[in-house]
């Protein structure tokens, strides 16, 4: 079924209803146009929306950023930042895909149908003209036929009055011959020109307008399709994205499921712990009696040189208080402003990037002098001489970087000593004999240390061994010697330590250690030997087992 056989007489419906169809396209198009305007204003917010939140410092001067957590969220972030690229990938695909082409062709099937309705109207004029001369044709004839049955009538009587003469009669009788003639030609003009309009007719409803309603029809069949595969690019759009999208929410699932609570607590100790060992208890200072108090290394009231001391003030009393307002420190080279720990921390981090740095100009070095042999060698490649300058600021750079690796390495020499001899001297005051007597005082192992005081003093006063200067944290004397009275684990080296260090014990891989204390938190354990023997062993080479 086609329009031009089953709607030939309705042609101001066909102009109607295409009209509609090409508002129908053009309401498609603003509709796309605007949607794409939706997409991009949301792509646009959600990328502001991840700019104010990522980070602002870089994740190697960002020490937030070792935690699982924050990863998690930043991993989020540029999930949902190429999230807003897909969005605004839709958009542009809608804008080039839809907005354009359709409004392009838009414009073209406007064109076509003015044309098809032009050529309509034509051929309705045409006809129109056609049937007013058939109808003057007809006027004129049914005008003559009257005026020659006029003169008919007109000859008959003057033929008939025996008054009239012969004369009139002629004339009379001559006028109605000429009229019927004129009426027989009209006649035959009506007829041709109803042939001719009945052909006409016959044509413009037959052939000339169905034709135009069938190209009518074919430019709206074409223009529904087009419209249909414009849907269909909406979804398609779409649908290129879902992949990527996927990803992008498979990727927050997994940043989701990489947050680890055990090792944020882990990264924690490793960025804040000093390597100091908790003060011990504060002294018994007994004002009831006069007392002549020799200054010891371990006085808290009196300074070495005799002067008394402040209450409430002093190095170890701002070192027995780790949660107090801290001052503010100046930032220095070596970071010896931080605690040892940390210390050795930031200067085996430095150490190592200089040694990656060192490595790099050494490789350039290198390159620029096998490039020079080949100028050496081929002079046409290039001027041997051209390199001298690079290879001379390499070579300075090189010693530069040496001497720093020189100084870091000291330093960080000095701060491992550090970090050992506050494990030595926590050692050396804490532990006992491996097989003490049962008789023996708490203090027996450390009281010989004290070589300035006398046995009376020393007997009158068993815990003024540290001196000033040493850290408060290593008065745990008592609670020491009952916490090493029997192991609490057991352990297994898996690797060779070579105890090298005072303070600390060798160890052979896989050898069978008893646990002596825990690690708090600096890195090293306290273990004892089945040969007899304890000390210091680094945490990470031992497999615990704790009783």
């Amino acid at each position: 079924m086609d329009w031009g056989t089953e709607l030939w007489d309705q042609f101001e419906v066909l102009e109607r209803h295409t009209q509609w169809g090409l508002d129908l396209l053009d309401r498609y198009v603003k509709f796309v146009k605007e949607r794409t305007e939706v997409e991009q204003a949301y792509a646009k917010q959600l990328r502001s929306l991840v700019k104010k939140y990522l980070p602002k410092r870089p994740a190697k001067d960002d020490p937030e950023s070792k935690f699982s957590q924050q990863q998690s969220f930043v991993q989020i972030l540029q999930e949902v930042n190429d999230f807003a690229g897909q969005r605004e990938l839709v958009a542009e695909n809608l804008s080039v895909r839809v907005c354009l082409e359709l409004a392009k062709y838009s414009q073209e099937m406007k064109q076509e149908r003015k044309m098809h309705f032009q050529e309509g109207r034509r051929a309705q004029q045409q006809l129109e003209s056609g049937f007013k001369q058939l109808e003057n044709s007809k006027r004129k004839f049914e005008r003559d036929c009257r005026e020659a049955e006029k003169a008919a009538q007109t000859a008959e009587r003057l033929d008939q009055d025996i008054n009239a003469t012969k004369a009139d009669v002629e004339k009379a009788k001559q006028q109605a011959h000429l009229r019927s003639h004129m009426a027989e030609e009209s006649k035959n003009e009506y007829a041709a020109q109803l042939q001719r309009f009945n052909r006409d007719q016959s044509h413009f409803y037959f052939s000339q307008m169905p034709q135009i309603f069938d190209k009518l029809q074919d430019m709206d069949e074409r223009r529904a399709a087009h419209l249909g595969a414009g849907y269909g690019l909406l979804s398609e759009a779409e649908l290129q994205v879902v992949p990527i999208i996927a990803k992008c929410l498979e990727g927050m699932k997994v940043a989701a499921d990489a947050v680890d609570a055990k090792n944020d607590s882990q990264v924690l100790i490793e960025l804040h712990k000093s390597g100091f060992a908790r003060p011990g208890d504060v002294e018994f200072e007994d004002f009831s009696q006069p007392m002549n108090r020799v200054p010891s290394d371990s006085s808290l009231g009196t300074p070495s040189d005799g002067r008394p001391e402040l209450r409430g003030s002093g190095r170890s009393r701002a070192k027995r208080w780790p949660f107090g307002k801290k001052n503010k420190t100046v930032v220095t080279e070596d970071f010896s402003h931080l605690p040892p720990e940390q210390q050795r921390k930031r200067l085996q981090q430095q150490l190592e990037e200089r040694n990656r740095e060192l490595q790099k100009e050494v490789d350039q070095r290198e390159a620029l002098k096998k490039m020079k042999d080949v100028y050496e060698k081929t002079p046409q490649m290039g001027d041997p001489a051209s390199l001298e300058p690079q290879i001379t600021e390499t070579l300075n750079n090189i010693e530069r970087l040496k001497l720093e690796v020189q100084k870091y390495e000291a330093w960080l020499a000095e701060a491992e000593s550090r970090v050992l001899s506050n494990r030595g001297d926590s050692l050396g005051r804490h532990t006992r004999p491996p097989d003490p007597p049962a008789s023996a005082p708490p203090d027996s192992s450390s009281s010989n240390n004290s070589g300035s005081q006398d046995p009376k003093e020393s007997s009158e006063e068993p815990l003024s061994e540290e001196g000033q200067d040493a850290p408060i944290y290593t008065e745990f004397d008592e609670d020491f010697e009952e916490e090493s009275a029997s192991p609490i684990g057991h352990c297994v080296a898996i690797y060779h330590f070579e105890g090298s260090s005072e303070g600390t014990i060798s160890m052979a891989e896989g050898e069978d250690l008893s646990l002596m204390e825990e690690d708090k938190g600096d890195g090293w354990t306290r273990v004892r030997r089945k040969q007899g023997g304890e000390g210091y062993v680094p945490t990470s080479y031992l497999r615990v087992t704790l009783n």
